[in-house]
């Protein structure tokens, strides 16, 4: 018996099925590369993926089980998605676009599926992808519009809330380059002549009044007064606190006073208009850092602790493989790897002690001279030839591995 066109198309839906977390990750890369907003940080990004990954998955199951098109709704993650990119003041457009950009992508991929199952009647193939074609648009077409409702409903919701006026001032003096300093402080009616420290406080679900706590505790631990605030979206606080003279948070008086899920990620203190954007964007990258490194790298992580690391880690797969080649035998996640990576770690930081390696990591000093000892054989030789190389690759693989 010849397979009918329906039966061509759900074996193409089964075989983007198959394929689904790779071509989920094709389709991402491609949106980051050609539309700007969809550039973000890590935590918005892997709802990005959720978002792009839940549309495939629904798409798939709608050609595999021949779903009629009234009973689809927007999947749950690409709402939220559409939440967050109208809490972050970021265009329709460039959402909507997104979507048609997929839509494309995908035929792309049915076609191709469709040559690979070598359909024997060419009308049989031609009216298979006619019907994915036509579906997957109406598909698109509902969730659109569903979308649109979303997110101009979360927009009105987010611009009534007190604080919208004061954030989207924030968002222009962050972003205009040709704002001068003084334009800017009457624009938000906050001196911007003295030193400044961002702060970037989040938290994994919402709660604005605990994210409003940790703000609080950034001001009684600095003792610099209430610091500037702004929500960038229901699970993130923008604060800077600002003084006529150079200072710094305790870091660990403030670690050891952050309790629940509350993170918090600092920036360096710098003076000026200048220093006012820049320890924001230190912050936002020693977040996404903390994001990428896990529990292990705390509660409370400042970009000079991990500034190399997010200095490096603009393409986390290509950091990664540059770790792995410089460390091969100190990868994985093994307690004992991971005690040969730390020792060593340690050994170097300390410019090469064992004994005070020993007294920092609470070992016999022979313990320690073992330990690097065995990382030296892993690596091939004395780490005494490439030692910068080595701490480098050893920092990034603490954080990010």
């Amino acid at each position: 018996m010849s397979a009918t066109s329906d039966d061509v198309v759900a074996e193409v839906a089964r075989a983007v099925d198959a394929a689904l977390p790779a071509l989920t990750t094709e389709m991402t890369d491609w949106f980051v590369e050609v539309i700007p907003e969809f550039r973000h940080d890590e935590t918005v990004r892997r709802l990005m993926v959720a978002s792009t990954s839940a549309n495939l998955a629904a798409v798939v199951d709608m050609l595999v089980h021949a779903i009629p098109i009234d009973r689809i709704t927007v999947p749950p993650a690409a709402a939220e998605y559409a939440r967050r990119f109208a809490q972050h003041d970021l265009s329709l457009e460039g959402l909507l676009r997104a979507y048609r950009l997929g839509e494309h992508r995908f035929l792309q991929w049915a076609i191709a599926a469709v040559g690979d199952l070598k359909v024997p009647d060419t009308a049989v193939a031609l009216a298979a992808i006619t019907e994915v074609s036509e579906r997957v648009s109406n598909y698109i077409d509902l969730v659109i519009e569903g979308l649109i409702d979303i997110y101009e409903t979360e927009r009105r919701r987010w611009n009534s809330r007190t604080g919208a006026a004061r954030a989207a001032q924030i968002r222009l003096v962050l972003e205009s380059d040709g704002l001068g300093e003084d334009a800017a402080e009457s624009l938000l009616g906050w001196s911007l002549g003295g030193w400044h420290q961002a702060a970037v406080v989040w938290l994994p679900s919402d709660d604005p009044a605990a994210l409003q706590a940790g703000a609080r505790l950034l001001a009684e631990v600095s003792g610099r007064g209430t610091p500037l605030t702004m929500l960038d979206d229901d699970r993130t606080l923008w604060a800077w606190l600002t003084h006529h003279s150079r200072f710094e948070v305790d870091r660990d008086r403030l670690r050891a006073q952050v309790d629940g899920a509350l993170r918090i990620a600092l920036g360096a203190p710098a003076p000026g208009l200048a220093g006012f954007r820049g320890t924001l964007r230190e912050a936002r990258r020693a977040r996404a850092i903390a994001e990428t490194g896990g529990d292990h790298v705390g509660t409370v992580v400042s970009f000079d602790t991990v500034a190399v690391a997010a200095l490096l880690t603009r393409d986390k797969e290509d950091l990664r493989r540059w770790v792995e080649r410089v460390l091969p035998g100190l990868i994985g996640e093994e307690i004992a790897t991971r005690q040969l990576r730390d020792t060593l770690r340690v050994f170097l930081e300390l410019g090469g002690s064992y004994t005070q390696a020993a007294a920092r990591l609470h070992l016999h000093k022979n313990t320690v001279h073992y330990r690097v000892r065995k990382a030296e054989d892993l690596l091939g030789g004395s780490i005494t030839r490439n030692r910068l190389t080595v701490e480098v690759a050893l920092l990034a693989a603490e954080l990010l591995l």
